[in-house]
């Protein structure tokens, strides 16, 4: 079962996060230093980095699907690096959405591989070149902003508006995987998605800093009909209300909600109250694309359950049109640049 981040992270700093402050200052000592002193090594391809500045979901996922699609537009050949989540595969790996399952892969590389090849490594450089050898001309890396493994020739930071950067301390203090300004220095440009104030504070830091902020947001995609439903939602994602805002703005009524730690693995028993629950209340069952995929791959889940369970899918969507390829334009520049250099 993964592990749930404490809610506290979320508020206003209080006793837990000032007594956790020396471990924090530790943490955060090493995680900048390590982020700020190295020197990555580079590949012969361009290389764009989605990440976030904490811990738990922000949006990585949609994003690095959107750049994967427009990169296809533009009749490039994507590729996506990962070191995956809650899998026990080893070594090098390319995920098989065909074949793999979220336990052996996790769930957001399955949902990645649907839009580009992925290689799944904690070698970032070994990931990249291999793609690379199957015929990718350019790598999207799907976190790994904070392990410096692999030269990004663009870092673009993913927040949600609505979250932010929780209280604004380093673990275990808080969500940051680093400190603040430790990682603005490493970050070309800022994502804002959504609406909200919480993630004021970092784009104040972001402008003062003189990064680019673009904003998205996320809109619902299904083919699923959802508005005039009655809805039992449940999710197993770093931020269910994200998913839930979703359903409701797709005109869904939400009258049950389940949420779950991210990445869930879920027990044969919560199947079983969510099947009792939504039979009970007469309501449909609905969920997101990532538990989806966990709970099509896993062993012993109710084929019934399977075929009524709607899923809700979402596209990311720029606020200004041009601004995907204004990235990408970015991240291809900056590698002819530095592979005019010999770098």
């Amino acid at each position: 079962m993964a592990s749930e981040a404490p809610p506290f992270w979320w508020e206003k700093p209080d006793w837990r996060a000032r007594s956790l402050a020396p471990a924090a200052w530790i943490y955060g000592a090493i995680a900048g230093r390590r982020l700020i002193r190295s020197e990555p090594p580079k590949i012969a391809l361009p290389v764009l980095c989605i990440g976030n500045f904490t811990v738990g979901g922000a949006g990585k996922t949609p994003t690095a699907i959107a750049f994967a699609k427009g990169a296809k537009v533009r009749g490039l050949k994507p590729g996506i690096v990962s070191r995956g989540y809650g899998g026990s595969y080893q070594g090098l790996h390319v995920v098989d959405p065909g074949h793999d399952s979220a336990r052996y892969v996790g769930d957001e590389p399955l949902l990645l591989a649907r839009h580009a090849p992925v290689a799944l490594s904690p070698d970032r450089v070994k990931a990249a070149q291999h793609l690379q050898s199957l015929g990718c001309d350019f790598i999207i890396m799907d976190d790994g902003f904070q392990s410096a493994r692999l030269h990004a020739d663009f870092a673009l930071l993913v927040v949600d508006a609505g979250r932010g950067i929780g209280n604004g301390r380093v673990i275990p203090a808080g969500p940051l995987r680093a400190p603040l300004t430790d990682q603005m220095r490493k970050t070309d440009a800022l994502l804002r998605i959504g609406k909200g104030d919480a993630a004021d504070f970092v784009i104040r830091q972001a402008a003062r800093a003189g990064r680019p902020i673009y904003e998205a947001k996320l809109i619902p995609s299904s083919t699923v009909t959802v508005a005039g439903q009655r809805w039992l939602a449940f999710a197993g994602i770093g931020n269910p209300d994200k998913f839930y805002a979703s359903l409701a703005q797709a005109g869904g009524t939400i009258v049950e909600t389940r949420s779950f730690p991210d990445h869930h693995s879920f027990e044969p028993d919560e199947i079983r109250d969510l099947i009792d629950t939504a039979r009970r209340n007469g309501l449909n069952l609905i969920t997101t694309a990532k538990d989806h995929v966990r709970l099509a791959t896993m062993v012993g889940v109710p084929a019934e359950f399977l075929s009524k369970l709607a899923v809700l899918d979402i596209d990311l969507k720029f606020e200004r049109t041009d601004a995907l390829n204004h990235i990408l334009d970015t991240v291809i520049e900056r590698f002819k640049s530095r592979s005019l250099l010999g770098n």
